[in-house]
């Protein structure tokens, strides 16, 4: 039974009632910031809300009461009111005056006097946030780790003395590199020389970069080194404590936990560590006098980061040693085009092995795969080889790179090669053991009954092979030889120097105590055939990286066609003059670093509205729309040196968006790949 209306006569009670009780709410409200008492010094507080929304990615002025007057220093996370609500945020400035003509709100509360947030590191979120058209909220995000109280109450340790660098175990380490002992030795006296590093094979890398970050640490500076992965976190941070000694550097990583990496963090941040070691996050550690920035391996895609607004860690690091002044030090096994335009503007230096230092360290060979014996998988010249480093003087292991994991990831008719598809979801089949029938890779059914919908032919071949059959074949022809896996999740970091037979995929090589006899590359067909920008830069790199492990002399043979131009770089070994050819071909068909792209996606009205509203500068093309799995996508092509008013075009695009409310649609300026 419905309720009963309230009578008449009570109705004109209620609402006075309700008036009265919000009169009374406006009138406490009017108290209390009456009652506030601003600081008597710099009483305004210019705060960065913590909220995704472009168009308000700017300092709001609030009023610092006089109790937070010592603790609402630059840096200190605070609690502002918002629209309504309690956000966080982060104190940029104190200032006397605002040039707000109405009432100041005050700050909430001081949720940590701990200055998390430099100058410094606000000064780069702001140039990162612009080249990337997207809002420093965001980049704070990646910047400053959250806070963990019980960790900040505790102390950091003591500011560090390193021991003075060793010039003779830093001339062994960077040994066989021309340029290097001034490059050094300008660290160490406290200038700032930048240089692209081209490492010779056989090369500890990890030690040469630990002495960099010595010398810089001798002239009073700070250190900062980024690489890609854990395993290069491994080696680097070992590196640094044999050169330097226990206690000298921090690393930071996301997978550290947030406790230890909140630790980390603070010990950088009060001064107490002056050299870092971290991935891509790391490269905004607020390094106190920071001296040097060095990155190895530019062109890792682990180095781009997944979030908006995906910065890449070179560009980072790059815009911090343009505004601190600082040494810049970019070392890779390859080259990629980005830093092959450092060296060609002259803003680095190049550092790299003069060519009888390499025709000393590593001999090249390539060998045409159809030159088989009985359709094997491993050419006699390549199978020869990897006998002959299993039984040198003196012996020791042999490292094959496969371009797949697993066992056959890929099978097609052994008739006519269509595709084996699954007859249930239309996945793609697989083989997971010699003794499992095919199964699919995306819903798990298995079909032993297979036959070909084209021929009708129950045959499968395996076009890729992956690294658990390379194993089983190898394990076959070299019996009694140990035969290792490393692919997948099960990765491994080092193997001993005894003979064995190591099949890797590509970034999962371990390193051999003394380097390898020999490293075999298969399949170099299969990362070429990639439909992307960088496919041969990228199939170079890594084929540089595993052929880089060999031990002094050592002997690498790869499998493919002899006339490609990456393997011929590879024989060469010169990831430079391929580099020069790859910016050659790109700049002919206007592609980066050439020009500047940026892609918008979203839905295919919202893209219209995006096309509709931007104010592209002259010369800008636009390629598309195209189907993609978030709607449609644009790339917005412009030439290099409009590429700044393309990324302030678009993140004032992103600013009036926000504002309006309208559909989200996902900017990204220089994707890594298309």
């Amino acid at each position: 039974m419905p309720a009963a209306d309230p009578e008449p006569e009570m109705l004109p009670g209620l609402r006075a009632s309700v008036a009265d009780s919000r009169a009374k709410a406006a009138a406490t409200r009017a108290r209390k910031r009456a009652e506030v008492q601003p600081a008597a010094t710099d009483p305004v507080a210019r705060v960065l809300v913590d909220l995704p929304l472009a168009h308000l990615d700017r300092p709001f002025d609030y009023l610092v009461p006089e109790p937070h007057a010592d603790t609402a220093v630059p840096g200190a996370r605070v609690k502002v009111r918002f629209a309504g609500q309690d956000v966080d945020g982060f104190v940029v400035e104190r200032a006397g005056a605002s040039d707000h003509e109405g009432r100041l709100a005050p700050l909430r509360r001081v949720v940590s006097p701990e200055p998390v947030l430099s100058v410094e590191v606000a000064r780069v979120a702001a140039a990162v946030a612009e080249r990337y058209a997207g809002s420093r909220a965001d980049v704070l995000r990646l910047a400053v780790p959250p806070r963990h109280a019980t960790t900040e109450a505790k102390p950091s340790p003591e500011p560090d003395e390193p021991p003075g660098p060793d010039a003779g175990a830093a001339a062994e380490a960077w040994a066989g590199h021309d340029h290097a002992d001034a490059f050094l030795s300008h660290l160490a006296a406290g200038g700032s020389p930048r240089a692209v590093w081209t490492v010779a094979p056989a090369t500890d890398w990890p030690r040469a970069l630990a002495h960099a970050a010595a010398h810089t640490r001798a002239s009073g500076r700070g250190a900062l080194l980024v690489v890609p992965d854990r395993r290069d976190l491994r080696r680097v941070d070992a590196a640094l404590t044999a050169v330097m000694g226990e206690g000298h550097h921090v690393t930071l990583a996301a997978d550290a936990g947030p406790a230890a990496r909140y630790r980390d963090f603070l010990a950088v941040s009060r001064g107490s560590r002056r050299v870092v070691l971290g991935t891509r996050a790391a490269a905004f550690a607020p390094v106190h006098d920071l001296g040097l920035v060095a990155l190895w391996d530019d062109g890792d895609d682990l180095l781009a980061e997944p979030r908006a607004p995906y910065p890449h860690a070179r560009e980072v690091l790059l815009l911090r040693a343009e505004q601190a002044g600082a040494a810049a030090l970019l070392g890779a096994h390859g080259r990629s085009v980005e830093a092959l335009g450092l060296v060609r503007t002259g803003w680095a230096r190049e550092i790299a092995p003069p060519r009888e230092v390499l025709r000393d360290r590593v001999a090249v060979q390539v060998v045409d795969p159809a030159v088989r014996d009985h359709g094997a998988r491993v050419p006699r010249a390549a199978h020869d080889a990897v006998r002959a480093a299993l039984a040198g003087d003196p012996p020791g292991p042999v490292l094959v790179q496969t371009p797949r994991s697993g066992y056959a990831p890929g099978l097609a008719c052994e008739r006519c090669r269509t595709p084996a598809r699954c007859e249930r979801c239309s996945g793609p089949l697989q083989l997971s053991g010699p003794t499992e029938p095919p199964a699919c890779r995306w819903c798990g059914d298995a079909a032993p009954g297979w036959a070909c919908g084209e021929c009708g032919h129950r045959g499968l071949r395996a076009p890729v092979v992956g690294e658990s059959r390379t194993a089983e074949e190898l394990g076959r022809s070299f019996p009694g030889v140990p035969v290792l896996a490393s692919a997948g999740d099960h990765v491994r970091d080092g193997v001993g120097p005894a003979p064995a037979i190591v099949v890797a995929t590509p970034g999962a090589e371990p390193v051999a105590d003394g380097g390898y006899a020999a490293v075999l590359l298969l399949d170099t067909w299969q990362p070429l055939a990639r439909s992307d920008l960088r496919a041969g830069e990228e199939a170079l790199r890594r084929w540089l990286g595993a052929a880089a492990l060999v031990r002094p002399g050592g002997r690498v043979v790869a499998v493919g066609q002899p006339e490609q131009p990456a393997l011929q770089a590879l024989v060469r070994w010169d990831p430079a003059g391929f580099a020069e050819r790859e910016a050659h071909e790109r700049a002919a068909a206007h592609l980066p670093p050439a020009s500047r792209i940026a892609t918008v996606s979203g839905p295919a009205g919202a893209v219209d509205d995006v096309l509709t509203l931007l104010d592209l500068p002259e010369g800008a093309e636009v390629l598309g729309p195209v189907p993609h799995e978030e709607g449609v996508r644009v790339v917005l092509r412009v030439p290099r040196a409009a590429g700044a008013r393309l990324s302030r075009a678009l993140g004032e695009l992103q600013r009036v968006r926000s504002a309006r409310k309208l559909d989200p649609v996902r900017v990204q300026v220089d994707p890594p790949t298309l």
